[in-house]
């Protein structure tokens, strides 16, 4: 109670902060008007480019969202705001993190955002996307904080950030350039949580200006766990400075937050199609309990750790940030971002091992324990990961030089180096218990240990492992833009050079007892580097049409998915993971309507390892296909979509597997969709979206079917006054069960949470 009084008491210190430096409040600003076309093709974007460009000039696939419309649909989490955009792959079925995260063409092939780069204003949130168990969704916030969100696919994401060749990903935060703020209140209904949100900015002077936000919420959250298991949020702030030929800017951000995460539960798979179990709903169920016990693990020391299964995810960060851009004179610009950050934290989910078996138990926890249990038990396997530290540092410097030729062209060229230390220390256990297999306060069952429910360590003692990495990365790049009259053309080339050094290793029996023996642990020490380019144009046919094309080459280097194989003490050869991608296309606009049509073909190379089968892959896949946007504003009424095509198939593979090749890869539906419409009518503005997913297989052999399924999500703003508004939005409208992935034998799946509705009220000054 003392800490959740601390955190509560930070939160209103800042609003108090805010408030106070307001001083007289200002009537609301009214709502900005839509944008002459749907998709805003003048918004100058930063993400993806040597410098700013608007969406009309760049050759790139790029899409926005701004922070309004991004509040309306309602997210449970920071993934699920990119099922929104049209051609992002986002499985946000996990809970507020752990999401699998790709764009159209490239697999989801495991855990995370392998190929795609998730950003905080321009620097990633960590350098790998596809870290084991912590993965950088975990870390990022939705709340009012948020300005808007950039998003490109393929493209020069290849050579403008690394481990990146799918696309990026770019939440972008307020600076305060207009005096202003919010504060909030929302509370589930039907469920328990209450949330807390404020946001303020304002100039200081003439030249210098300062925002500052967050969000703080506590509850079970919209999945049944029986107790409250939500309780945190982030607070984060910048001052800006501006100069006479440039700005500097310093920001922080502070996250403290828990919440349940959610893992495959059991199903039963017949005919190749997935059946519920009865008593077990996979859009409410996590297997969180108020009748657990402490899981006890094995700590790096060898001594024992004692951890609160109901915790889940736990993430804590603390990041400060420092930022600059300076004219030079005579088309000189330099600028630079750094940022340095503390993350860490622990994962502890329940993962099902199998399927259960109906027989005669004895309660072992709960009201019931000593009675007698006749149903179904299962393997309950605590996926319990302590995150010791996640912290890395990151600086991005670029020199550009712009020359104005004689015939008015320009020609840009732009110098960069990034760097980037990147710590990685877990410390994984895999317990094993027996659970009654129930969606409603799970009890445990007696076994024959003196801990009532545990069976063992899990999958034979395989996963008790510490891991201790550092990844550096040094990667210069050379970006080279020509413009005259219609046409920009630009090609771009950088070499990442990765070093890894560390230690891992693997637990192992002893005196019947898992222990960390010096003699098992694997050193890693090696130097990997590897060349990307892109190349494309854009050609403006009149200023409502234009045309672009590009090639790229990109890689996403390996982490901590290739340890425990082959050795990486640079004894053998390192494999990494590279994506060849070709794409093309027109965006037009007339009037109120915009579009974004690309053509796109993706060649991908990789190789991988997943924790939850043990199984070392290395496959090649060949994706074609297209991808729509487009939008429609008229008045009050605007209308924006999606759809993405894709014909993937399985290319190459590990001796082992061969059968699979020609197959479409696993989690691959052929068809993704959005539409979302919004209607302004007096004071009230009513929208939804539908999100669709078109059949999948669950695996590579296609013997498991992930059917088809829609979600619709809706909300109702009223302006209850000039500065307040009541609002109720609803995820999940028609509680439709969508599973995202499935075990290769079928005996547990995942699926995106059911219907959840929040009723929210918020004061503008």
């Amino acid at each position: 109670m003392e800490q959740r009084t601390f955190k509560m008491g930070g939160i209103a210190a800042a609003v108090a902060t805010a408030v106070l430096h307001m001083g007289s409040a200002s009537a609301q600003q009214a709502a900005p008007a839509a944008p002459a076309d749907g998709l805003n093709m003048e918004r100058v974007v930063v993400t993806g480019t040597s410098g700013g460009s608007t969406k009309m000039k760049t050759s790139v696939s790029i899409s926005t969202l701004e922070g309004d419309t991004i509040k309306n649909s309602a997210p449970l989490s920071a993934a699920e705001v990119l099922r929104s955009v049209p051609g992002v792959r986002s499985e946000s079925s996990g809970g507020e993190g752990n999401a699998n995260i790709t764009v159209r063409g490239v697999p989801i092939s495991a855990g995370g955002a392998r190929y795609v780069q998730i950003q905080e204003d321009g620097l990633p949130v960590l350098q790998s996307g596809d870290f084991n168990f912590i993965t950088p969704d975990s870390f990022v916030k939705i709340d009012g904080t948020l300005d808007h969100l950039e998003v490109v696919r393929g493209g020069s994401a290849s050579t403008l950030a690394t481990n990146a060749p799918g696309g990026i990903i770019n939440f972008i935060t307020k600076t305060g350039e207009e005096k202003g703020g919010h504060v909030g209140i929302s509370h589930g209904l039907g469920y328990d949580e209450t949330r807390l949100d404020f946001d303020y900015g304002a100039p200081i002077s003439d030249k210098t200006r300062f925002f500052i936000g967050g969000n703080y919420r506590t509850g079970e959250g919209v999945r049944n766990t029986g107790m409250s298991t939500e309780d945190g949020g982030q607070i984060r702030g910048n001052l800006t400075h501006d100069l006479d030929n440039g700005f500097i800017r310093v920001s922080f951000k502070h996250v403290d937050d828990k919440s349940p995460t959610a893992l495959p539960v059991p199903v039963q798979v017949v005919n190749q199609q997935i059946q519920e179990i009865p008593g077990i709903d996979p859009r409410k169920v996590t297997f969180y309990s108020p009748y657990w016990v402490r899981d006890v693990t094995l700590g790096k020391n060898n001594t024992p750790v004692s951890t609160n299964v109901n915790d889940g995810l736990k993430v804590k960060s603390d990041t400060v940030g420092l930022e600059g851009s300076f004219d030079l004179g005579d088309g000189w610009n330099l600028s630079d971002k750094f940022r340095t950050s503390s993350n860490s934290g622990r994962f502890t989910g329940v993962f099902a091992g199998n399927n259960g078996t109906v027989g005669s138990y004895v309660f072992a926890t709960g009201p019931n324990k000593g009675q007698a249990y006749n149903g179904r038990a299962f393997s309950a396997v605590v996926f319990n990961t302590s995150i010791d530290d996640a912290g890395n540092t990151l600086n991005d410097t670029k020199l550009a030089k712009t020359f104005k030729l004689a015939d008015g062209s320009k020609l840009t060229t732009t110098a960069g180096l990034y760097l980037s230390t990147q710590k990685l220390a877990l410390t994984w256990n895999f317990n094993e218990y027996l659970m009654q297999a129930s969606g409603d306060k799970p009890a445990l069952l007696q076994t024959a240990s003196a801990t009532p429910g545990l069976v063992g360590p899990a999958f034979g003692g395989c996963c008790s492992r510490a891991v201790d990495m550092e990844y550096k990365l040094t990667s210069p790049y050379l970006n080279v833009g020509y413009e005259t009259g219609p046409l920009n053309i630009d090609a771009s080339v950088r070499q990442d050079r990765q070093r890894a050094s560390g230690t891992a290793n693997i637990a192992t029996m002893s005196g019947g007892a898992l222990r960390y023996d010096p003699a098992t642990q694997q050193l890693v020490d090696y130097k990997i580097n590897h060349n990307s380019y892109s190349v494309g144009g854009n050609y403006r046919i009149t200023s409502s049409l234009a045309a672009f094309a590009r090639v790229s080459d990109g890689v996403a280097f390996n982490a901590d998915r290739i340890l425990f194989g082959t050795p990486l003490d640079g004894s053998a050869p390192i494999n990494i993971n590279t994506v060849k991608q070709i794409e093309g296309g027109v965006k037009w606009r007339s009037g109120g309507v915009s579009t974004f049509v690309t053509l796109f073909q993706a060649k991908t190379d990789e190789s991988n390892y997943e924790a939850t089968t043990q199984r070392s892959t290395s496959n090649k896949y060949d994706a074609k296909g297209v991808e729509l946007e487009g939008a429609y504003a008229l008045n009050d009424f605007r209308v924006t979509g999606g759809m993405t095509y894709t014909d993937a198939k399985i290319t190459g593979t590990a001796p082992g597997d061969v059968a699979v090749i020609g197959n479409t890869p696993r989690r691959q539906a052929k068809v993704v969709y959005q539409i979302a419409p919004t209607y302004t009518f007096g004071q009230a503005t009513v929208g939804a979206s539908l999100i669709g997913t078109g059949k999948s297989w669950g695996d590579d052999a296609h013997t498991i079917v992930l059917p088809a399924y829609e979600v619709v999500n809706a909300f109702v703003n009223y302006r209850v006054t000039e500065k307040a508004t009541l609002s109720l939005s609803v995820n999940n409208l028609f509680n439709k069960i969508g599973y995202t992935e499935v075990e290769g034998d079928g005996h547990a799946a995942r699926s995106i949470s059911g219907r959840a509705a929040k009723v929210s009220l918020s004061y503008a000054f």
